[in-house]
């Protein structure tokens, strides 16, 4: 508290100053007392959360959490302590690397035995898990993912790899002994967990309180492409030929995971045993997905790109005629989006997924072949720029593979330097309450008298009233982003409260590092 006071009078100056010609110094007392207060006001042992009402009567990760919780996907925990070092190397402010600290050992803390992390760590013990998932969890219905524990940790929505890599970048900066065994741990979950097919499943190690899809390869959410990413940050700066083998093992699985010549595209999830796609959770049905095709045509480009290697290129022609054939007729396109989400097996019908009932316990999904009345949680629909993956095709096509790999990171030698910054955007996913930007006057114009951006949070979600009833309350649930009242699943509102956002933070940050580094290239 005495650092924000000492703070306050400085930064509130700024309000006098004109919308333009910010100066460094107007800069960095803005951000360090945006800074302050999330360390001192906000921050739960070290530890973030999503969104927060102005009294903390409530707060919210992917759900809404307990007082005692952080989140790990982004943008929680560990991009609050990525934005951190990426202050610190701005400023050269100290203040900022004992912030990233402080997210180091929460994250130290929480690491899950295996090496990964879950999706929160809840500092309240194992007594305050189990009644968050016997409440807020259970009875979120569009997040099967919530309804039971089980001792695993997860790649899903890159936690796990946004926490590994924020332990890199700690290590690194000043190669302090306290973060390595956590590191070592969070790179070892990585190499283990791969199948030797070179896959991912979505959650390791396997539990029998998991659900079956979470030992799929998988995926959705990019798991395969951020565990790369890791891997090669990993590679780049401490080497290691296990690592390197499972880079290259890593890639391949997106050739032999492809689908024949009738069909050659992905699913969201593979069988380890027969390679084809399978279902997952219960609107995620057994098909052929298109936005995860056009993502993994683009990492098939990415990876020639690392190797040089004209096998990952081979197929890609072939991809994209496929999507070609699957796209929607004009009367069909909703909103720009031209391709349907899921792509039935065999037959290239699209197919679509539907829900009835009104909460976790009465209510199911299903899919038929009717695009009336889909999910509103999910799209059912998806925007691909086709042509501009085929035109990216053909460049790399006629670019020498040794010329590529005369300046791969792969095949350079270990102990290459990390970016100096590493969170440029916030990659907050269906996050809602991700607002800032603007001019760094207008930035710094807009932090209010207690430190923080005031944020209007467009997600919200009912409070936990008890279990959610066996009867089918009034009302149409088919399309809408929650049920009934008992469903605790996070969803956007048309009236939304002034709160505090994770997410804004780091933008108008990141923006103002921006600003800093531009001013110091002048």
């Amino acid at each position: 508290m005495i650092a924000r006071l000492l703070l306050l009078f400085s930064v509130g100056l700024l309000a006098a100053v004109p919308a333009s010609g910010q100066s460094r110094d107007e800069i960095e007392r803005t951000m360090r007392w945006a800074t302050t207060f999330m360390v001192e006001e906000v921050a739960a042992e070290g530890g973030y959360l999503w969104a927060y009402l102005p009294d903390m009567s409530r707060r919210w990760g992917e759900a809404e959490a307990f007082s005692t919780m952080i989140w790990i996907q982004p943008p929680g925990t560990a991009t609050m302590g990525q934005l951190f070092l990426d202050a610190y190397h701005a400023t050269g402010d100290e203040y900022y690397y004992r912030a990233a600290e402080q997210v180091g050992q929460a994250l130290v803390r929480g690491q899950h035995r295996s090496g990964g992390w879950g999706y929160f760590i809840d500092f309240g013990g194992p007594e305050s898990t189990r009644r968050w998932y016997e409440t807020i969890g259970r009875n979120a219905w569009r997040m099967s993912e919530f309804h039971h524990p089980a001792d695993d940790a997860t790649f899903d929505d890159a936690g796990t790899v946004e926490a590994g890599i924020f332990l890199l970048r700690l290590y690194l900066e000043k190669n302090d002994p306290r973060f390595r065994p956590a590191l070592d741990r969070a790179v070892g979950f990585v190499l283990d967990s791969q199948y030797p097919i070179g896959g991912w499943p979505q959650r390791w190690p396997p539990d029998p309180d998991a659900p079956d899809y979470a030992r799929l390869i998988t995926f959705n959410d990019e798991v395969a492409a951020e565990n790369l990413r890791f891997l090669l940050l990993v590679w780049q700066t401490l080497g290691g030929e296990r690592v390197r083998d499972a880079i290259t093992r890593g890639m391949n699985a997106f050739i032999v995971t492809q689908g024949g010549p009738e069909q050659p595209g992905w699913g969201l999830q593979h069988s380890l045993e027969t390679l084809q796609p399978e279902a997952a959770r219960s609107y995620e049905p057994r098909a052929l997905s298109t936005h995860t095709t056009a993502s993994n045509i683009r990492q098939l480009l990415d990876f020639y790109r690392l190797t040089g290697d004209s096998r990952f290129l081979a197929r890609v022609p072939e991809a994209l005629d496929w999507l070609e054939t699957v796209r929607l007729p004009a009367g069909q396109v909703r909103e720009g989006r031209a391709f349907p989400t899921f792509v039935e097996i065999g037959t290239n019908r699209p197919i679509y997924v539907h829900r009835r009932g009104s909460n976790a316990r009465n209510g199911e999904y299903y899919w038929d072949y009717s695009p009336e009345a889909t999910i509103g949680h999910y799209s059912a629909f998806r925007a691909i720029d086709v042509a501009a993956m085929r035109r990216e095709y053909e460049e790399l096509r006629r670019t020498p593979g040794e010329r590529l790999r005369a300046t791969s990171p792969l095949y350079a030698p270990a102990a290459s330097p990390l970016p100096r910054f590493m969170v440029t955007r916030v990659e907050a996913g269906s996050d809602l309450n991700a607002g800032g930007g603007g001019s760094p006057a207008e930035i710094i114009a807009a932090l209010n008298p207690q430190g923080y951006w005031p944020t209007p949070l467009r997600a919200t979600s009912h409070p936990y009233r008890g279990p959610a009833p066996a009867e089918v309350a009034p009302g149409d649930y088919r399309t809408t982003h929650v049920g009934d009242a008992s469903d605790t699943s996070p969803h956007p509102t048309d009236r939304p409260v002034t709160g505090i956002s994770t997410a804004t933070y780091i933008a108008n940050m990141a923006r103002l590092i921006a600003a800093l580094e531009e001013r110091a290239g002048e």
